[in-house]
């Protein structure tokens, strides 16, 4: 789910916004004990840390940022209608405890759109680009949930609280003997319990219900489980219950991508020098060995196996187990990646001249096979998806020209596979593409195609590798295929391998690597750096230099996905 992945990055910032003021002891309570039980999403931070998680996110937020106080401006998250601009030392500071957190009561794709509009745009404002014009989601027809922060003084709180709702037009009110202020429009205001509290109107009900003896989600089950095996150091989390969002549909997008379709929370662990994020799944209550099922935590082992049989230059390699059974939801995931990195740069109005090479022309014409292989109907789940096992994504060069990468997918059947690409082509030709048989050495089937887009064809053979087994390869050219059949050595074997395996620490084996400054030259090579959809995320891109992904089981039926995303220090 792109909110998901947005409100971690809200409840970083929450957390780190509070870096550059003194501590202040709260009330102690964390919000979400007064959070129902049924919530599909919540977000909770350590908004006044101290000591060395205090030092950890303010190095990280300064290198990431470049800026002394980064995060302020992202007190817009708590501007209600008619707010003015809030200042974090006059208006908030003085009551905001320890801890704070935000939740989704329900979440359908008109409200997942609403807060996530919001959220990017208080990215933006992190990227100095925003245009100010999200409105406050919470609302009787808008978004159902709220914000919750402990409070270090409640008179204080309650006189921000009623001056917002003053500001807002809300009128007194009261629900089981608590009061509150509501707007017209459904946005709610009161202090429960030394919480302050904004949000809807259903989303403070739910959290007076809870306060008054309801089931609260710190003593649900699934998160409390989560949260016991979360990393120390953690400043801000994520957790998700797709099963209570009322949609039996799996999960979709970046989450999907990332930790497929169970019960997950994500952990934020900032340092000096990097910022790790644990994405912790619970498996299916039918098996409690197996793991969440779909993207990079879905069987883990084979996905780093995958992964280390890549060519061993290759600055990105992507190791992903059993595609057979995530393959769409893993073309999902990578278009909201795509998606939410164009809306946090900035739409570009301008279309690209006839020709032009542009980045978002590149990344669909590439996705497309996959979306084709990875189609939901029958035709698909018996041509394709039946014989696929794991797959690897590699990306090597530093230009057009010597630009290698390709999709590398194990077969369980070659007889299938190799029908496989002459249905995949036609299927390409009837959405525009030009499809030609191609001869490659040692290919049991090839075609080049040739996409809308993209500057160089595409050849799609099935083949023996030099390991011995039947692989399909989608390649950036002959070469791109040759390097992943019979790469001259693999990515196991060299240096970038073993220092992604240190940064994870825990004995765990990278199944993702990225080199940012070789990715970025890449970009800067093909002229696509200055891309309004990325340019303004260029410069905090060079604050990176690697990120590292891989899996491991803490126990418990508890699957993990870590990524740490390497910094690089300002000279």
């Amino acid at each position: 789910m792109r909110v998901a992945t947005a409100l971690l990055t809200l409840a970083a910032s929450a957390a780190l916004t509070g870096c550059g003021s003194s501590h202040t002891s709260g009330t102690a309570t964390d919000p979400a004990g007064a959070v129902p039980a049924s919530a599909p999403l919540f977000a909770g931070a350590t908004v006044r840390p101290a000591g060395s998680e205090k030092a950890a996110a303010s190095a990280a937020g300064r290198t990431l940022t470049r800026q002394a106080d980064p995060y302020l401006r992202l007190l817009s998250a708590l501007q209600t209608p008619g707010s003015p601009p809030l200042d974090f030392g006059r208006d908030v500071a003085p009551w905001l405890g320890a801890s704070a957190g935000i939740f989704l009561s329900s979440l359908n794709a008109t409200e997942e759109s609403k807060v996530g509009g919001l959220l990017s745009e208080l990215a933006r404002d992190l990227l100095g680009g925003s245009s100010g014009s999200s409105a406050f989601p919470f609302a009787a027809h808008g978004v159902q949930g709220a914000i919750v922060l402990d409070t270090s003084d409640a008179g204080k709180a309650r006189s921000f609280l009623e001056s917002q709702a003053k500001r807002a037009g809300a009128h007194a009110s009261s629900y089981r003997g608590v009061a509150y202020q509501a707007t017209p429009e459904g946005t709610a205001f009161a202090l429960v319990h030394g919480l302050a509290v904004v949000g809807s109107v259903e989303g403070l009900h739910g959290v007076i219900d809870t306060t008054l003896g309801g089931p609260s989600l710190a003593h649900s089950s699934g998160y409390a489980k989560l949260m016991s095996v979360a990393p120390s150091g953690t400043l801000a989390h994520v957790y998700v219950n797709p099963a209570s969002s009322g949609s039996s549909a799996p999960t979709a997008g970046v989450m999907g991508l990332l930790a497929g379709t169970h019960e997950t929370n994500i952990s934020l662990v900032p340092s000096a020098s990097s910022v790790a994020l644990d994405f912790d799944a619970l498996a299916s209550s039918a098996s409690a060995s197996a793991p969440a099922s779909g993207g990079l935590l879905a069987s883990a082992s084979e996905g780093t196996l995958a992964a280390g049989e890549l060519p061993a230059e290759s600055w990105l390699a992507v190791g992903l187990g059993n595609v057979g059974t995530s393959l769409g939801s893993d073309v999902q995931g990578l278009r909201a990646i795509i998606s939410l990195a164009g809306s946090l740069g900035g739409s570009n109005s301008e279309a690209p001249a006839s020709g032009a090479l542009n980045l978002n022309g590149l990344l669909e014409a590439i996705l497309k096979p996959l979306s084709v292989l990875g189609s939901d109907t029958a035709e698909a789940r018996r041509d394709f998806v039946s014989w696929m096992g794991s797959a690897g994504i590699y990306a090597s060069g530093t230009g057009l020209v010597d630009l290698k990468a390709g999709i590398v997918i194990s077969s369980k059947n070659p007889s299938l596979s190799r029908a496989a690409v002459a249905k995949l082509g036609d299927l390409l030709r009837k959405s525009g593409a030009s499809v030609q048989p191609v001869s490659i050495a040692g290919a049991e089937a090839a075609v080049s195609v040739e996409l809308t887009g993209l500057p160089v064809t595409l050849d799609v053979v099935d083949a023996r590798a030099a390991n011995g087994q039947t692989k399909f390869v989608i390649g950036l050219s002959e070469a791109s295929v040759t390097a992943a059949l019979n790469p001259s050595s693999t990515l196991s074997s060299g240096a970038p391998y073993s220092a992604a395996s240190t940064a994870l620490g825990e004995g765990i084996r990278p199944s993702l690597i990225v080199d940012f400054p070789t990715f970025l030259g890449l970009l800067e090579g093909l002229g696509l750096s200055e891309e309004p959809s990325i340019s303004k995320l260029t410069p905090y891109l060079r604050t990176l230099s690697t990120l590292a992904g891989g899996g491991k089981s803490p126990g418990g039926g508890v699957q993990r996905l870590r990524i740490v995303a390497g910094l690089q220090h300002a000279e």
